[in-house]
């Protein structure tokens, strides 16, 4: 049996290293897989209209993205050259 990539996607929060969409707190909702890609949509935690889809193997990329919700204190604690 193969093994799914992205098991726990969905219900994950995010806190993204920059604004996005004029928020930074998410949250996966919901998953598809087109071919060999997964792709998250994702939904700000502050504002329920705000709703994208991005590729599930963007959220690796910790100069983008941080799993669960960090305060403004841990994300600038965890880079030391901001």
């Amino acid at each position: 049996m193969k093994s799914q990539k992205f098991p726990h996607l969905i219900g994950s929060k995010w806190t993204a290293q920059g604004s996005t969409f004029g928020w930074r707190h998410f949250r996966v909702v919901n998953r598809k897989n087109e071919g060999s890609l997964v792709f998250a949509e994702l939904v700000a935690a502050c504002d329920q209209t705000v709703v994208f889809w991005i590729n599930a193997q963007a959220l690796k990329n910790r100069h983008l993205w941080r799993p669960g919700w960090q305060s403004l204190v841990e994300q600038s604690s965890s880079h030391p050259s901001r």
